[in-house]
């Protein structure tokens, strides 16, 4: 099985920006919950806290997007130092407001101009690799690899900014991750050798590579479905632990789920397959909605930890198939840009899922907050299943 991995990892330069990518993409899991640290130490207030993550987290999926459109037309290492610096800037001012009772009102600021500037690492990584190898199989194992990869800072980083946050200072979290986000895309950006090549403005009346609309429409519709099940089963999870008198707990449930994820990642990764991404990614979905929906009769927490654990299984394989579909019909010029739709829907689900799923528990409780989750996984189902026949685009390296 790691012969596999070990033969893409050969490549020139690409063990090297896997490596940085993964230092660098750490602060995607712990800024949202770094503010809610820091905010609600010094306020007190949960709702304020909450806010001001969510403006945060509004501003960098909305910005994803053109973000992704100037990388490609400008380049990674002209971008990302100027943006990492911008966002490093800004989370520090907003250490600064929150630690020096600043007005609100900055504080937002901040935190918008922060998620606004966070650069999408993961996408820039999966870019890299689209340039290093055209071998589908190789690719395959390099978006699993990257997959292990997102699930590993999914696991560490709210682990470590809770710990750095509450037994060392509220501000130590969120200096952390500006630390390795700043060195980390820093020293990825620097790596020019396997940068993809930019792909400028078309000249006036010239043809520009089109978007294959019926096929990322529907993907952007998945990964959104999958951020919402993400936001709603989390809440979930830790409602449930609490409602048990053992929400100490909810963090081991959470990492059980992603360990499931981890596994099938290099599994999948490893694994030469027979059909295409489009078809993967319509089990993953299946598969990821009847995973879901025992959680609903679980009381025990015994039980709930290994039924996440196999769960975990079908989250892994169907981000993988998603961002395979995505690179097979996008074109190298406009691949940035295209993959940034995905990371946008993915990053705005998660909030309505974790709201709707707090209505829920309020109402019914934990164990009917599930069928959030569940509902997601219809979504992604019936999203999968709206892809348009692919036709893969003829394209030439630049």
């Amino acid at each position: 099985m790691l012969a596999t991995y070990r033969r893409i990892l050969a490549r020139p330069g690409t063990a090297l920006f896997s490596a940085t990518g993964l230092v660098a993409r750490l602060p995607i899991s712990m800024v949202g919950l770094g503010i809610v640290l820091l905010v609600e130490d010094a306020s007190g207030s949960y709702g304020v806290a909450g806010a001001v993550s969510a403006a945060h987290l509004l501003a960098n999926a909305l910005f994803a997007i053109l973000q992704g459109r100037l990388i490609d037309r400008v380049g990674q290492s002209r971008v990302l130092p100027v943006v990492i610096t911008i966002w490093g800037v800004a989370l520090a001012l907003l250490m600064w407001s929150v630690e020096s009772d600043w007005p609100i009102l900055l504080t937002y600021l901040f935190a918008v101009l922060a998620g606004a500037s966070l650069p999408s690492v993961a996408t820039c990584v999966r870019a890299r690799w689209s340039h290093a190898t055209r071998d589908p199989d190789e690719l395959q194992t390099a978006f699993a690899l990257e997959a292990v990869a997102d699930e590993a800072v999914f696991i560490t980083g709210p682990i470590l900014v809770t710990v750095l946050a509450t037994a060392v200072h509220p501000v130590a979290g969120l200096t952390t991750a500006l630390v390795t986000g700043v060195l980390g895309t820093y020293a990825f950006a620097a790596q020019r050798r396997t940068e993809p090549p930019t792909h400028r403005r078309p000249e006036p009346g010239a043809d520009r590579p089109g978007i294959p609309w019926g096929t990322l429409i529907p993907l952007t519709v998945v990964s959104a479905a999958l951020g919402l099940l993400f936001g709603a089963a989390e809440v979930a999870t830790v409602a449930f632990a609490e409602e048990r008198g053992a929400k100490v707990y909810a963090g081991v449930l959470l990492a059980l789920w992603a360990a499931g994820s981890l596994i099938a990642g290099v599994m999948t990764g490893a694994v030469t397959w027979r059909r295409g991404p489009d078809h993967r990614l319509r089990w993953g979905a299946r598969a990821m909605t009847v995973a879901m929906l025992p959680l609903t009769f679980i009381d025990s927490m015994v039980v709930m930890g290994a039924v996440l654990f196999v769960a975990g299984f079908a989250i892994a394989p169907t981000l993988i198939a998603t961002m395979s579909l995505s690179e097979k019909v996008l074109p190298p010029s406009r691949l940035t840009e295209g993959m940034a739709f995905l990371q946008t829907g993915l990053v705005a689900g998660v909030a309505p899922g974790a709201a709707l799923a707090g209505v829920v528990i309020d109402t019914q409780g934990a164990s009917a907050a599930y069928l959030v989750p569940v509902a997601g996984g219809l979504l992604a189902l019936l999203a999968a299943q709206a892809i348009r026949p692919i036709v893969v685009p003829v394209v030439t390296r630049d």
